[in-house]
């Protein structure tokens, strides 16, 4: 029983011994005179190492891939976050609007219209005569026209006491339309505490359908104007 276990040790002993003699004395300039277990070890290495390369590149280009997505991720997110926070407050907003479309539908309404600044006018005189002041200077400027109204400039000196000055101004004010006093100049006129108000009135109306058309069209041609001296 003792001879063949000593047998099968030497055995295994002489076949490790065959092995490591493989690989020794190999050169390394030309491994096609290795044995057999070198070459195939060495073939084995390769093909690992070509397998990790290739597979470190093919992991590199979705590595990108997938930093891009998490970007576009944060910014998806974000703009749902956006318009999830619109949405919520989508019919507050819609009150907002129609609020501010009652404000403007009511400021439209203390503009008057072209046929009704006569009226106006009259309006301001009679204010003024109303408080026993005296028009020295009454005289309407010429129209400024913007995208949706027009305002008119009228130049005023008026003269009387400061009690009726300070009345005057304020019945301009409690006009049912805009009228503001601008570049006031008040000044002593002589003894008895006369003073003389110069100042710029200015009220404005809104423009009618066809003076809109107008003024868009003119708009427009400048525009034209500005992109051919552009060229």
């Amino acid at each position: 029983m003792i001879k063949p276990s000593r047998k099968s040790s030497v055995d295994i002993k002489v076949h490790f011994q065959e092995l490591k003699t493989q690989f020794q004395n190999l050169d390394p300039k030309d491994p096609s005179l290795w044995p057999f277990l070198p070459k195939f070890f060495l073939c084995v290495g390769i093909a690992i190492f070509t397998i990790g390369i290739a597979w470190y590149l093919y992991l590199s280009s979705y590595e990108q891939d997938l930093e891009a997505a998490r970007s576009s991720e944060v910014s998806l997110r974000a703009d749902y976050e956006k318009k999830l926070l619109k949405a919520v407050s989508l019919d507050g907003l819609k009150r907002q609007r129609e609020q501010v479309q009652q404000y403007v539908l009511q400021l439209e309404k203390q503009l008057p219209s072209k046929s009704e600044m006569a009226a106006l006018l009259s309006d301001i005189n009679q204010a003024g005569l109303g408080r026993s002041l005296q028009f020295e200077l009454f005289k309407p400027g010429s129209e400024a026209i913007n995208d949706y109204y027009a305002e008119l400039p009228i130049s005023v000196k008026i003269s009387g006491g400061f009690h009726d000055m300070g009345l005057f101004a304020s019945d301009i004010a409690h006009l049912p339309r805009i009228v503001t006093l601008n570049n006031i100049s008040i000044v002593p006129k002589g003894a008895g505490g006369v003073l003389v108000l110069d100042a710029t009135a200015r009220t404005y109306r809104y423009l009618d359908a066809e003076e809109v058309n107008a003024q868009r069209k003119t708009q427009a041609q400048k525009k034209k104007g500005k992109g051919a001296g552009g060229k």
